[in-house]
């Protein structure tokens, strides 16, 4: 943490007297020297005063270095109280969504940061168990427990109103995207997850699912066979054989839900980064807009762009993130829901900025499924949403007002 210091200089001026009998007392007896000295006492006492005001206030100073996202400095609140000052804070959590999760924060006091933190791991965790779809958790009923099957069927379960609302809104991304984005492809995705792992633990019996597997995997896809009752709380999968897959759509739709939890908490310089869903809530704490980083598909450790955003998200699919391979060619997770095969585009990622996270999720997920023709035309077409291809020869297109994003 970074103060300038304000130093002042004093300097004292020296004040020419006539010489009088008065003058030949002792300097002491003096009466201009007992004017000068309470004087002195008076003007060392304001400076005291001055001094201890200044310390409490502290500096001004942005704290930005330039590096994105949860830049370190001290820096002023944007308050009308000019004297209150915020400080950043992070934290970081393994715990959510199998990924890691970075939470940035500008508070005045560190034990605010922490209170919120606390609230924020909270609520991700929720959302981390009721969207599981592999793992159950005692006293709730969580998308696990609606994929399985007893007696060779599923059951009608009442649920949480957070897994109706996810529900309701990835049915929606589903008309929205033409079926790109299907959370009800989980018997097709199943198998490519089997297949994957077994490839990637023994990469010498790699091996693609057999098509008629998938062909006949898809069959029992359609999310109108997602049955909600509302108005009962229960969700019933009416296919016994349809799984739910909310890997494409879960993790940005936790983000937004938890963003807006901080957003009605008053707070206005937060970024929640889980495993690469950014959420930016407000500014920085000066009110610079958070800079972040989109990575380089083939070597991330680098960025191809950076951009700033404002109470907005970005989030990243990319056919580099998670892959296997069979016979010396590489098979990635983004399933076209046309060719229940790995999606080829010719897109090694695709961005996507907008006000709501779990839309971006959606939508990066569906543009790697489309041309980009196809993708540029849709994503024009959409009110607060840009996007960036980038292609297999790290080529970068950019939707019609991508670049007023991206820091020159």
């Amino acid at each position: 943490m970074n103060k300038d210091n304000k130093n002042q200089d004093v300097k004292s001026g020296q004040e020419n007297v006539n010489t009088s009998e008065k003058d030949k007392l002792p300097f002491y007896k003096n009466d201009n020297f007992v004017i000068i000295a309470e004087i002195a006492v008076i003007v060392l006492l304001v400076l005291a005063i001055v001094f201890v005001l200044v310390g409490r206030a502290g500096s001004d100073g942005n704290g930005d270095n330039g590096g994105g996202v949860g830049d370190n400095g001290d820096v002023n609140s944007g308050n009308d109280d000019s004297t209150v000052k915020k400080t950043p804070y992070r934290a970081t959590s393994f715990a959510f969504f199998d990924t890691v999760s970075y939470i940035y924060g500008y508070e005045a006091e560190k034990q605010e940061f922490d209170d919120m933190n606390r609230e924020i791991q909270a609520l991700l965790g929720e959302y981390h168990r009721l969207f599981d779809i592999y793992n159950e958790y005692d006293g709730m009923v969580n998308l696990c427990s609606l994929n399985k099957l007893v007696g060779g069927e599923h059951q009608k379960l009442k649920v949480d109103r957070k897994i109706i609302d996810m529900l309701l809104y990835a049915k929606e991304m589903y008309a929205l995207t033409d079926g790109k984005m299907n959370i009800a492809m989980g018997s097709v995705l199943s198998i490519w997850h089997d297949y994957r792992t077994a490839g990637i633990d023994e990469p010498w019996n790699a091996e693609l699912p057999p098509m008629d597997a998938l062909l006949e995997a898809a069959k029992h896809t359609d999310i109108n066979n997602i049955i909600i009752d509302e108005e009962n709380s229960t969700v019933w999968l009416s296919d016994p054989q349809m799984k739910l897959d909310v890997g494409a759509f879960a993790k940005g739709y936790a983000v937004e839900m938890v963003a807006r939890m901080i957003e009605e908490k008053g707070k206005t310089s937060y970024t929640l980064n889980i495993g690469g869903n950014i959420r930016t809530i407000g500014t920085k704490g000066n009110g610079d807009k958070w800079k972040t980083g989109i990575e380089n598909p083939n070597d991330t450790s680098e960025y191809i762009e950076i951009v700033e955003l404002e109470d907005q998200a970005i989030v990243t699919s990319g056919s580099y993130q998670r892959y296997y391979y069979v016979d010396g060619k590489t098979y990635h997770h983004i399933i076209d829901p046309d060719t229940l095969m790995p999606a080829e585009k010719g897109f090694l990622s695709v961005s996507v900025i907008c006000k709501d996270s779990g839309m971006g999720d959606g939508l990066s997920t569906a543009l790697f499924c489309m041309s980009l023709e196809e993708g540029m035309a849709f994503v024009n077409s959409l009110d607060g949403v840009e996007a960036m291809w980038v292609t297999e020869d790290e080529v970068k297109y950019y939707s019609e007002g991508f670049d007023i994003f991206v820091v020159k």
